[in-house]
């Protein structure tokens, strides 16, 4: 399967401090969905912002049908940020409040100039109908929308510009699960009638089981675990995709008391020479703080553990988010 994004050996840094360290990932030519997975703090946001070239990255190397990203200056970067959009997790702030609804979205269309003016309101009223937003939300200011209805303003604006691939960051984490369901309805709805790829970034393994073909799972920046979403939330190998498995409540299922992972943030200046992970996990022993584990094929998966074999004789719980 031909990648459509392509990112090799990304290292991104805030100043001095290193916080995405070498991560490599595919998304397919669409419909097709990738998820990155990871609690806060792991760099997923910062991988998106990375993507779309809001942020800088120091190292490795991102393509976009054979273009290099990092490389592309003035009519050509505009061409790719035409191709690659990104909603955002905040409703509130990517929606300028004084601004009504229908203007949001006339507004990309007016900067790339892709529709004639006699026609942008009339193309803005369409797609904010396309994501089932009614006509008297149009006109509109975001503070007297629900938390759905600005989420579907946002992809209505991102899909102005008629993207190949979408990067969808926490769309749904604001949002109750009624709305939270309707929203993940839609970016299946669109996925296929457009053929859209997409990058998901969630902490919500169910939103990432029900969206994505592909599971990417970050930790401080390195990436723990990579291969086919249903073997990798059904069937976790590295310890800390177990504890994100683990931390999910299953109704019906009788809880036995379980080993508890140690709380704390990652000590990022250690990554590059010991496990990102190695301070919290349970099977971690003298080689996982001077060797940092590399990813490896395992059981129809890429597993980044010394120890991986040994996982499946313990079970873990007790994931602190940050």
């Amino acid at each position: 399967m031909s990648a459509l994004l392509s990112v090799e050996g990304l290292r991104i840094a805030y100043g001095q401090t290193p916080v995405v360290h070498g991560v490599d990932l595919d998304v397919p030519v669409g419909p097709y969905g990738v998820g990155l997975i990871g609690e806060s703090g792991s760099g997923k946001t910062t991988i998106a912002r990375t993507l779309v070239r809001l942020h800088r990255a120091s190292a490795g190397s991102v393509t976009f049908d054979g273009r290099d990203v990092l490389a592309l200056r003035g009519r050509d970067l505009a061409r790719y940020r035409r191709e690659v959009q990104i909603v955002f997790q905040d409703g509130d702030g990517a929606l300028d409040p004084r601004m009504p609804v229908l203007a949001q979205v006339v507004e990309p269309l007016a900067v790339h100039r892709s529709v004639p003016r006699s026609g942008r309101q009339e193309r803005a009223a369409s797609l904010l109908a396309e994501v089932g937003l009614p006509e008297e939300v149009m006109t509109h200011y975001p503070h007297q929308l629900s938390g759905g209805q600005r989420q579907r303003v946002l992809i209505a604006r991102a899909l102005a510009l008629e993207p190949r691939l979408l990067i969808l960051d926490e769309p749904t984490s604001a949002l109750d699960v009624t709305v939270q369901d309707r929203v993940l309805a839609l970016v299946e709805r669109l996925r296929e009638q457009r053929g859209l790829a997409y990058l998901l970034i969630s902490h919500n393994l169910a939103v990432v089981d029900r969206l994505c073909e592909t599971s990417v799972v970050l930790y401080g920046g390195v990436v723990m675990e990579r291969g086919p979403t249903a073997r990798v939330l059904t069937s976790p190998r590295h310890p800390y995709t177990r504890a994100l498995r683990a931390a999910v409540p299953e109704l019906g299922v009788q809880r036995i008391p379980l080993t508890r992972v140690s709380s704390g943030a990652p000590e990022r200046a250690r990554a590059a020479s010991a496990c990102a992970y190695v301070d919290r996990c349970p099977l971690a022993v003298a080689r996982c703080r001077t060797e940092a584990p590399v990813l490896r094929p395992y059981d129809g998966r890429e597993v980044a553990c010394h120890r991986a074999e040994e996982a499946d004789n313990l079970a873990v719980e007790g994931l602190a988010t940050g």
